[in-house]
Order: structure tokens, then C-alpha cells, then sequence
């Protein structure tokens, strides 16, 4: 019997898609089928990507009538070939240089189909039990290895624009706490009208207007984006120029700090970047962290990036972290995890209970009281995957020491990378990474104009990608188009970084020859 046919034509045969005691055999087949093609695929990709256009794919996903089922999921597969594995993004190959995607490790992949088949949801202890508990364990275990302190706490979420959303709305809700009680008082708890329904409107209409969040020119967009959500508006956000470094410019923040005093505004949160997403830089967390103190603002940390630091030979980068009020981790990067798996993570979990709302049907106040661990109580969202699991798995298979070895692999190829870019006349590197990102630009001979240059380096990387032979990814610096290389795959080689910028330097010349020469000048 073919277990991923059709099954006979009975509407009581829909049953034998769900998984339970009866179907457990068919499951297995239908996953063995996708993990062996997936399998094939992955051993046969020779290049990062096919080069397809939007154009071109379009139609053969538009024209799949989703309301005629094959009923046989080798048949689906077959079809999915042709709309998605073909040509996908492949984040393993070496040459894979664009965005901050990881190749993930194999313990991880097997807390995925864990998971996705038990289905746990991570909002009630009802629903979750176990899955409950190993969150917080290894929340426990990321803070420590932060540096927070026992009274710390936090939450795993989508990714790291989640993170930092949540992570500024505590910092705007303890400035709008303080401000309205003029004190230093422990954060509401959950029987206050704080929790359920903020101060009231009126007098928090006048605190909002007030508050500012200071973050460097070089932060993560989600900060702004954060700012509009919640309410404050993007002009909440007060951009601090960074230095030669691209590392946040701690003079300038003590000045804009001082110049909110003086006009009566409220710096609710200082922003540090442990990892800038263009240039992989790590602000000066000490010293951010004494203004934070002294102007007693909300000190948040976007580790998202940098958070692999925390298991590698490198910890010291982070060196002040454990001082912020709040840090924002991504699994799903310098941790090698699926996405998605990410988490933010609090000094006091008290702070927490700006996100707490209780419901009858899901997390009365009597099962606070009787202490039973629900994690929407710290949680912006309701529903939550046990992407826990993934981290958990990992830790326990392969062990923390093996990821920060494979974090600090990539670091190490990236200052190889650096090298060869510094010494190559064709291109200007920006800055020297502290992690593991490049930021450079392909230099047109000598000629000096700078939108030919622009229109080179666009060139080449569409050109590049249209090839399917490596993705990198593009950025503007000083406003102009520059390339960026992100490595977060060890088994790049500094040989492939090297064949990469050949293929960029000869796109280039290909772009170059077809421009027309200048006039000459009449004598």
C-alpha cells in the first residue's frame, strides 16, 4: 500500500491527514519522503542561487489552483520543486554572502519536526507543561550568561524587531511610571489599574509627548519602527552620530542627554547596538551604561546580532552588556538555529508586568496567585511555537563551546576578508569588522565619479545574483551604493571570498566597457 496515495473517496477519509494513534505510519512516510528529497536537494545545490526573476516565477505559483488537492504528497512535493525548492535562497552554500541567514545545525532541525509535530503552544502551562519549563530554563541560562543577575527574566519572541518592539514598550511604560509617581518605586503589580489599563489618560497624554529614545545612526530600523507603534512617532527617536568606528560617539550622547534635561524631555531609552547589521560594530556599552545611570534612562542592548559573543572566546566584546536594563538576542543568527528563535531578556522581571493582561478563559489572576507559570504573562503575544526546543536540543547535543566555535570561525574569516579587500586596489573597504560583516565598494579605475561608481557597484550585484554563482547584499554609506559581504557560514572559505570578488571586479569590467567614453575636449 502506497502510503502517501489518496485515500478512498469518503468525506470520513479527511481523517487520515491528522496526526494521531492511527496515522502515525503515514506520517512517517510523508516526512521520510520530504527529508530524503530535501536531503538530495541540499547535497546537489552547486550555487547559492538560479538567478530566476519575479517574472518568470510568478506564473508557475499563480497558476496552482489551490482548490484542486493532489491528495498525495509525493505528487505536492513534485509540484513544490517546481514553485520553491528550485529556486530558493540556499543559506548553506559557501558562497551565500548577502543577509544575516545562518546555515542551521543539524540538533536544531531535529527540535523543529519535535516540535512542529507535538505543537505545543507556549502561551499556558495547560498547553505547554514541559515545554513551559525549558523555556524558562534556558531564558535562566541566556541571562546568566549576560551577566544580569537572579532577578532577571524575560521572553522568547519572532525575532529581534519583536524583541526590541517589547523591549521598548517596558522602557516607555517604567517612564511613564515614573514620571507620574515622581519616584523610584518597584514596578506596579499586577493588581494596580497601571497593568490593565495605564495611568490615566489625561495625565500620560502629558508624559508621551516628553519621551525620547537616543540610539546611534547606524541602529536597527526596528527602533524607529518601535517608536511609531507605540505610539511616540519615528521624531521620538533621537539618531546619535557614531565615529570612525561606526560604533555609537559617546560625547554626542552625553550631549543629547543633556540637551533633553534642559528642555524637559524624558530620555526613556538609550539604544546600544552589539552588532550594527551594515558593519557588525558593538557601541561602547560601559560607557553608554554610566550615562544611562546617570540620566536614569532605560539602557537597552540589540545583541541580535552579537548575542553568538556570548558563547564565544570573544565574550569580552560585550563587556558592559550585563549592566543594561534590557537585551535583545537572536538565536536564529550567531546561534545557528532555525528561524525562528530569538528572545528578549530583562534586569527585573517585574518589569514584565507592563505586558501581563489576564483573561478568564486563558490565565485568571488565581493561577498567578497559585503560582502556576503562564508565559503570556510576559508575553506580547498569545500563541507561541516552542522554538525553545530548538536551542534546548542544540545546547544538549552539540554544547555551547561547539557553537561559539563555529560564531567565532566566521569572525576569524571575516578579518581574512578584511585583509584581502584592504590590499585589493579594485575595492575600498569601509571599516575593519569586529564581527562578521564587510562593507566595501568596487573602485572604477580612476576615474573619480562617484554615480558611475554608484551604478557599477548596483550593476554588479544585480548582475551577480542574476547568475546564481553568489549573493551578497548592497548599502549606502555617505549615500553611496556600497556592497556588504555577512558571513555566518563557517564552511566559507577565504577562497570563496576571493572568487567572489573576481566575479564582482568582472561584472564591473563588463559594466565599464559597455559605457560610452567621454568626449574629448577640443584643442
Amino acid at each position: 500500500m502506497d502510503l502517501l496515495a489518496r485515500p478512498a473517496e469518503d468525506p470520513a477519509d479527511s481523517r487520515t491527514y491528522l496526526l494521531n494513534e492511527k496515522t502515525v505510519q503515514r506520517y512517517r512516510s510523508a516526512v521520510t519522503e520530504s527529508v530524503t528529497r530535501i536531503g538530495a536537494k541540499i547535497a546537489g545545490t552547486t550555487r547559492p542561487f538560479t538567478g530566476i526573476t519575479v517574472d518568470d516565477l510568478t506564473p508557475a505559483v499563480m497558476g496552482v489552483d489551490l482548490d484542486a488537492p493532489l491528495h498525495d504528497a509525493a505528487a505536492a512535493l513534485d509540484e513544490l520543486e517546481e514553485v520553491y525548492l528550485r529556486d530558493a535562497v540556499y543559506f548553506h552554500h559557501p558562497r551565500y554572502l548577502a543577509h544575516l541567514n545562518c546555515p542551521v545545525v543539524i540538533p536544531a532541525l531535529v527540535g523543529e519536526a519535535v516540535l512542529s509535530a507535538v505543537n505545543s503552544s507556549l502561551d499556558t502551562w495547560d498547553q505547554s507543561a514541559g515545554g513551559t519549563l525549558i523555556e524558562r530554563r534556558l531564558i535562566d541560562w541566556t541571562a546568566e550568561r549576560i551577566g544580569l543577575g537572579e532577578a532577571a527574566d524575560g521572553i522568547f519572541t519572532s525575532g529581534g524587531s519583536q524583541s526590541n518592539l517589547q523591549a521598548m514598550l517596558l522602557a516607555r511604560d517604567e517612564a511613564c511610571r515614573r514620571a507620574l509617581t515622581a519616584d523610584d518605586a518597584p514596578s506596579p503589580t499586577p493588581s494596580t489599574p497601571f497593568e490593565q489599563e495605564g495611568p490615566p489618560a489625561a495625565r500620560r497624554t502629558d508624559v508621551l509627548p516628553r519621551l525620547r529614545i537616543l540610539t546611534s545612526e547606524c541602529s536597527h530600523f526596528s527602533i524607529r519602527k518601535s517608536a511609531t507603534l507605540l505610539g511616540m512617532g519615528a521624531e521620538a527617536v533621537i539618531t546619535v552620530p557614531v565615529d570612525e568606528h561606526k560604533r555609537m560617539h559617546t560625547d554626542s550622547l552625553a550631549a543629547e542627554l543633556a540637551r533633553c534635561h534642559r528642555d524637559g524631555l524624558i530620555p526613556m531609552a538609550v539604544v546600544a547596538t552589539a552588532g550594527t547589521t551594515d558593519f557588525g560594530s558593538i557601541d561602547p556599552l560601559p560607557e553608554i551604561a554610566g550615562l544611562c545611570a546617570g540620566y536614569g534612562a532605560w539602557m537597552h542592548v540589540d545583541a541580535a546580532y552579537g548575542c553568538g559573543l556570548l558563547v564565544s572566546r570573544r565574550r569580552a566584546l560585550l563587556t558592559g552588556i550585563e549592566r543594561a536594563d534590557s537585551v535583545t538576542v537572536d538565536y536564529h543568527k550567531s546561534f545557528f538555529q532555525p528561524v525562528s528563535s530569538s528572545a528578549v531578556l530583562v534586569r527585573d522581571r517585574a518589569t514584565l508586568q507592563h505586558v501581563t493582561y489576564h483573561a478568564d478563559y486563558l490565565n485568571p489572576r488565581r493561577m498567578a496567585e497559585a503560582r502556576i507559570p503562564n508565559q503570556v504573562d510576559k508575553s506580547i503575544q498569545t500563541t507561541r511555537r516552542f522554538d525553545a526546543l530548538k536551542l534546548w536540543l542544540t545546547l544538549r547535543i552539540m554544547g555551547a563551546r561547539a557553537v561559539g566555535e563555529l560564531f567565532d570561525d566566521v569572525i576569524d574569516r571575516a578579518a581574512e576578508a578584511w585583509k584581502l579587500l584592504h590590499d585589493d586596489p579594485r575595492f575600498s573597504v569601509v571599516v575593519q569588522p569586529q564581527l562578521s560583516t564587510l562593507v566595501f565598494r568596487y573602485v572604477p579605475g580612476t576615474d573619480q565619479d562617484p554615480e558611475l561608481g554608484d551604478r557599477v557597484n548596483l550593476h554588479a550585484r544585480e548582475a551577480l545574483s542574476a547568475s546564481g554563482d553568489a549573493i551578497v547584499a548592497g548599502t549606502v554609506v555617505d549615500g553611496r551604493h556600497h556592497l556588504k559581504f555577512t558571513l555566518l557560514n563557517p564552511e566559507t572559505t577565504v577562497e570563496d571570498i576571493a572568487t567572489v570578488l573576481d566575479l564582482i571586479a568582472e561584472h564591473a569590467g563588463t559594466f565599464l566597457a559597455g559605457q560610452p567614453r567621454p568626449a574629448l575636449s577640443a584643442r
